[in-house]
């Protein structure tokens, strides 16, 4: 599978901005985070533009439609990773990808959020000031903190450069992102 039909079955299903906006934001982590690991860097993009594709269309189903399209495509890893990208759903987190997902779906969401409560955005953003309002429970609270930490730890990075890692990323994409 190749992006532009990816992309195709993520606007088949989402049509919301903030929804697209984020499947666009965790693509690009997750592409930087494969280059990073020396992995198929196209591949961890698709993982992270697919993994919250069903949500606007089938909520109760999620992830199981996207999971099921894209085992019949074959593409079982990104099946797997998306699958996984929920503590509480009880998948195995057999890769590195599955790993990766985890750790950069909910803290991306998190620190975009970040983002649009500072007058400058993105602009001078700390790793400090996103774990400052990770302590906060009433910023962003459908955000399980949890998750965040759970990802963190099977990824094995530290958390500061985790934050700066999706920040860099993030940062170098604000225009297209709007942060």
């Amino acid at each position: 599978m190749n992006r532009q039909e990816a992309r195709e079955i993520l606007e088949s299903m989402t049509q919301g901005d903030s929804l697209l906006r984020h499947a666009r934001s965790v693509e690009l982590v997750m592409e930087a985070y494969g280059k990073h690991f020396n992995e198929d860097a196209e591949e961890w993009a698709i993982t992270g533009m697919l993994h919250d594709a069903d949500y606007e269309a089938y909520p109760e189903e999620h992830p199981n439609r996207i999971v099921a399209m894209l085992r019949e495509k074959g593409e079982e890893k990104i099946a797997h990773a998306i699958s996984a990208h929920y503590t509480k759903w009880g998948v195995s987190y057999d890769t590195q990808l599955d790993k990766a997902l985890l750790a950069s779906d909910e803290l991306t969401g998190f620190i975009i959020a970040c983002c649009q409560v500072r007058p400058g955005g993105i602009e001078g953003l700390t790793p400090k000031s996103v774990k400052k309002k990770l302590k906060q429970k009433s910023f962003a609270a459908k955000v399980e903190r949890d998750e965040i930490q759970a990802g963190v730890e099977m990824l094995g990075v530290d958390m500061t450069e985790h934050i700066q890692f999706i920040i860099d990323v993030l940062e170098a994409n604000r225009e297209e992102l709007k942060i």
